[in-house]
Formats: C-alpha cells, sequence, structure tokens
C-alpha cells in the first residue's frame, strides 16, 4: 500500500518547484482596481515565500506624495513615465510577486520588459465586482467621475485588450482569498513546470 503525502506537503513541493523555475523573475500581476493584486499577492507571496512588492506603494515613496496628489499636481502622463520606470526597476530586483497599477499594463514598453523579467497573471474582475469593491474608496482618481460605474465599464472595454495578453488568468471573483491564491499557483505551477491545461481559469 503506497502512502500520498499530506495536501500540505504537496502544497510545498509544488510551491518549491514553481520558485525553483521563477529563478530571478518576478510574478506580477496585472488587472483592474479592485481586482485583488494587494490582496492576492500578499497571500501568494506568503505562500511561495518571496516578498511581496506593491508598485503603487513604491512609487508614492519614491515620489514623497500619494498617488491621488501626483495626478492631480503634475497629471496622469507623468504618473504613467514614473509607473514605468519604477516596475522597471522593482522587475530588476526580483524574484517577488509584484502588483501593479490598474494602467501599467497598457504601456508596451512595460509589457515588453516584464515579458523579459517576469510572468504575468491577469486578476480578471468583472465590473460589478470593481465597482462594489472600490466605490468606498477615494484613493481612486480615475474613479472621480459623476458616473463611476461608466467609468469602469469604459476603462475594462480599452484595457481587457491589453490584460488578455498576460500569460496567465485567474478569475476574481467573491470567493474566499485561499481559493483564488490556489489557483494562482495552480496555474503558475502549469506555466512554469509544464502541466497542461491549468493556465486559463
Amino acid at each position: 500500500m503506497t502512502e500520498t503525502a499530506p495536501p500540505q506537503q504537496v502544497h510545498s513541493s509544488a510551491d518549491a518547484d514553481i520558485t525553483r523555475a521563477l529563478g530571478d523573475r518576478s510574478v506580477v500581476l496585472v488587472g483592474m482596481m479592485g481586482a485583488g493584486k494587494s490582496t492576492i499577492g500578499r497571500r501568494l507571496a506568503a505562500r511561495l515565500h518571496l516578498p511581496f512588492v506593491d508598485a503603487d506603494q513604491e512609487i508614492e515613496a519614491a515620489a514623497g506624495m500619494s498617488i491621488p496628489e501626483i495626478f492631480a499636481a503634475h497629471g496622469e502622463p507623468y504618473f504613467r513615465d514614473g509607473e514605468a520606470r519604477v516596475i522597471a526597476r522593482l522587475l530588476d530586483s526580483g524574484p517577488a510577486i509584484l502588483a501593479t497599477g490598474g494602467g501599467a499594463f497598457l504601456r508596451q514598453e512595460t509589457r515588453e520588459r516584464i515579458a523579459r523579467r517576469g510572468i504575468s497573471l491577469w486578476l480578471r474582475a468583472d465590473a460589478d465586482v470593481v465597482l462594489r469593491r472600490v466605490k468606498r474608496r477615494a484613493d481612486r482618481p480615475l474613479l472621480q467621475t459623476a458616473d463611476p460605474a461608466a467609468t469602469i465599464e469604459r476603462l475594462l472595454a480599452e484595457r481587457t485588450p491589453f490584460y488578455q495578453q498576460a500569460d496567465i488568468e485567474i478569475l476574481s471573483r467573491d470567493v474566499p482569498h485561499e481559493k483564488i491564491v490556489e489557483e494562482c499557483a495552480e496555474a503558475l505551477h502549469a506555466r512554469l513546470c509544464g502541466d497542461a491545461g491549468a493556465e486559463k481559469q
């Protein structure tokens, strides 16, 4: 009679395979605001024993200003230029789990750099999920509009073709966070270690 390893041991072995296959690359979470990139990213980083880095927090630290303040003082193009520089620096400091802002993946230069230095994972969230999660927050400059729901629909329509270029797609929805983390880990293992069929959820 063969013994089966406890689930935690199976996790540990598969997770170690992921980090080994990553080498010095990072897992880069992309997707809309409210998709759960920071929440899921922190848990995924803990599971894989990798540092978690939030690009927006790093941008604020580098600028000495909050993101709404950067938008107000300098405008979105200035912010996007700084965002690209910070993400480039963070990718060169890998490996890590890196959460990026919702618009970061739209810039071709950033997508190409992520393709070279990381694995991109799109946390796909429907418009109603995004709205429910972000409507109580005042730190989203792009949503300071008369109709946030319409703004979210427009941003999703504009950004989805870019997000679809990510290596992995996981549906972010209202289930326990650990379920999403498990799906991310399974898809990363599939992508990096050769399992078939688990990359698109």
